[in-house]
């Protein structure tokens, strides 16, 4: 069911601005859902529990977080969306008084560097995870070297680090979508940075080798994308950042229209939209 403090508009029929706060509620109630598949298959690869201390980069709304904790982790995260931040704080804090979440102190949540999570009790973190995907950003693979380089030398020797991406394209069919956002670039005649590009094979490998990381392993996940209707789709595909540098180019408007009429090969009878996809996760140790 559509969450009620976002029905009262449509991305894909107005050009009305929709603040921060609102997509980042879009994002924790749409989106951030579709990777959990992902998180799940990391964690039971990797044996996450009791005893894991775990150091989450780009943790977002803290979805990632809350499974592992709920396995048992000791869980940091950390982000530069404070909108997001202050979600993920609501799941893992709550509030003096209440019953809900995570013993005090269980969990720790702090904004921007990844330089500034050093363990209060001086003990190095055995994972880094980094379950935002790259491959689709231009300058993703940059902005994550520069995090992994700032966390790295928090975790213990041998520690493991885990980096995802999205898959093959034609394995992915949410690619032809994502292809809006870099359209809309082209057409503006603005500078692509930031904005969308084609992912490549290797693109891990690549970011592993210049963090200097060392591969020990690899999988694949699929992470199938449904929403409820198009609407749906497309607040939480405007959710992601994919398209932030298109919206800068046009105006969100003109990309949720873009994005829409993308999805119209995958709406299904019922209304709902639903696109199988594989993402790709890369385990290396440091």
């Amino acid at each position: 069911m559509t969450p009620t403090l976002v029905r009262h508009h449509s991305y894909a029929d107005t050009a009305t601005p929709v603040d921060q706060g609102t997509r980042a509620r879009d994002w924790a109630e749409i989106q951030e859902r579709m990777l959990a598949p992902l998180y799940e298959a990391v964690y039971e690869r990797l044996e996450v529990g009791t005893g894991t201390r775990l150091l989450s980069l780009g943790c977002g709304s803290g979805l990632a977080l809350l499974i592992a904790a709920a396995r048992g982790a000791r869980v940091t995260g950390v982000d530069s969306d404070s909108e997001r931040l202050a979600l993920a704080r609501a799941r893992l804090l709550p509030g003096a008084g209440s019953d809900a979440g995570l013993p005090a102190g269980h969990a720790r949540l702090l904004d921007g560097d990844p330089s500034a999570a050093a363990p209060a009790d001086g003990a190095p973190y055995d994972l880094i995870t980094a379950f935002t995907p790259i491959g689709c950003s231009s300058g993703d693979g940059e902005r994550l070297v520069d995090a992994l380089r700032a966390a790295v030398p928090l975790a213990a020797r041998g520690g493991t680090v885990v980096l995802t991406a999205w898959g093959p394209p034609e394995r992915c069919a949410t690619a032809p979508v994502l292809r809006v956002a870099g359209r809309f670039s082209d057409d503006s005649g603005a500078p692509r940075g930031g904005g969308w590009r084609p992912w490549e094979r290797d693109d891990l490998e690549e970011v592993a080798f210049r963090s200097g990381l060392n591969p020990d392993g690899s999988g694949r996940v699929a992470c199938p994308f449904g929403y409820a209707d198009i609407d749906s789709a497309v607040r939480g595909l405007l959710s992601t950042r994919l398209f932030d540098a298109a919206v800068r180019a046009t105006d969100r408007g003109q990309v949720a229209k873009g994005v829409a009429e993308a999805l119209h090969p995958h709406l299904r009878r019922d209304g709902t939209i639903w696109m199988p996809n594989v993402f790709r996760y890369l385990v290396c140790t440091t």
